[in-house]
């Protein structure tokens, strides 16, 4: 939804090395048209290393910061227009204040959509049994 309000069509996906590489992310923004790009594998393993050595334990370090900054560049070089930052961990240190990209941080964006849900009137099940907010 954010992407399309913004008019963005491809979006860089950071995260663990089985959130670039795995199908949720694809699969979902393959259904709404839009595209993803992912870094190579060095910096894969880079960004998976920096989560779990670094980020999940309190662990900041600049040089930390300017790679990913720097993964974020290559990835708009490749055509992406906005980052997902899809894990809970890269808003630590990556925000819209230092990205070159604009960042689609989910853990704030799950947080915002669960509230307008949670107080919007009406049903929360769907026949599909997703639930879906009124736009």
């Amino acid at each position: 939804r954010e992407m399309a309000d913004r008019g963005w069509k491809t979006a860089a996906l950071l995260g663990t090395k089985w959130t670039m590489m795995g199908n949720v992310y694809p699969d979902a923004l393959h259904r709404r048209g839009f595209d993803r790009l992912i870094p190579g594998e060095r910096a894969r393993a880079m960004i998976d290393d920096a989560i779990f050595e670094e980020l999940c334990q309190g662990v900041f370090k600049p040089e930390t910061t300017a790679a990913f900054v720097q993964t974020i560049t290559d990835l708009a070089s490749q055509g992406a227009d906005c980052v997902i930052l899809g894990c809970t961990e890269i808003p630590l240190i990556i925000s819209d204040a230092n990205s070159p990209l604009p960042v689609l941080d989910s853990t704030r964006l799950l947080a915002k959509y669960a509230v307008k849900l949670a107080v919007a009137d009406g049903s929360l099940a769907a026949a599909d049994g997703w639930v879906r907010l009124a736009a």
